[in-house]
């Protein structure tokens, strides 16, 4: 098998002293995945070691991988991910996958915690009470996206706003402004869920611009979308490229 040194390293680094059986049971996959997913796409774009491992957390969890998740979660707390950081990658992916499909990973991080001496609960990072989690929660939707959300509001139907509400109180009220994580990261996890969904086009496309609007260009967008490359595919990956160039079009 030929595994090349950088990939050989990057894997080293993320999991150190592990054992592959795939490399004995399927070494011709573990030899083009490696190389793939760990030279070849790492070799691409501007995203630190954390920032990369935190993005592909989130398209696990939207991709409902939850072995794979465990895997890669070791890697990310081995490179510097915090445990508060792992956790609030989780709970904003309650907003975005809901809690059916959340639980287990929920589940999954705690053992996962627990096992490396982490002692639970952890320090509580909500910034927002029943009474202010509106108020704050619109506050830093207009910031994200500024006059779209005042839009919103005004052109739905009054039987859906309530569903506008829910967005503004619990999304972003109960969820975005919580401490942990920084906005600019944030939606970059936002984005990285959404086109892991697949099938939620309209609100990739939104929240390209969110990210555009916080700070997170073109290039970081795509360099994160060629990361989760080898764990969404290639289907999802173009999708996703497509709504980035219609939101942010190339130079002609």
């Amino acid at each position: 098998m030929s595994i090349s040194e950088k990939a050989n390293k990057d894997h080293e680094e993320l999991f150190p002293n592990h054992k592959s059986t795939l490399k004995f049971t399927d070494p011709e996959l573990v030899e083009i995945f490696d190389n793939f997913a760990f030279d070849e796409v790492l070799s691409y774009g501007n995203l630190d070691d954390r920032t990369r491992l935190m993005v592909i957390l989130a398209a696990l969890i939207a991709s409902q991988t939850l072995s794979e998740f465990k895997v890669m979660l070791r890697g990310a707390l081995t490179i510097g991910v915090t445990p508060i950081e792992a956790k609030e990658i989780v709970y904003q992916a309650v907003s975005y996958c809901g809690m059916a499909s959340v639980f287990d990973f929920i589940h999954a991080t705690n053992e996962i915690l627990k096992s490396i001496g982490i002692k639970l609960p952890l320090e509580g990072q909500s910034t927002t009470s029943p009474e202010t989690r509106l108020e704050k929660g619109l506050a830093l939707q207009k910031t994200i996206f500024g006059e779209m959300i005042d839009n919103m509001y005004m052109e739905s139907p009054e039987n859906q706003r309530h569903i506008n509400r829910y967005l503004s109180d619990n999304c972003f009220g109960d969820y975005y402004t919580r401490t942990g994580l920084d906005i600019r990261t944030r939606e970059l996890l936002t984005f990285s869920m959404i086109l892991s969904l697949g099938g939620c086009e309209p609100q990739l496309k939104g929240h390209i611009q969110g990210n555009a609007n916080v700070g997170n260009d073109k290039g970081t967008l795509l360099s994160v979308v060629t990361q989760l490359l080898p764990y969404v595919g290639y289907p999802r990956t173009l999708n996703a490229i497509r709504c980035l160039n219609e939101v942010i079009p190339e130079p002609k």
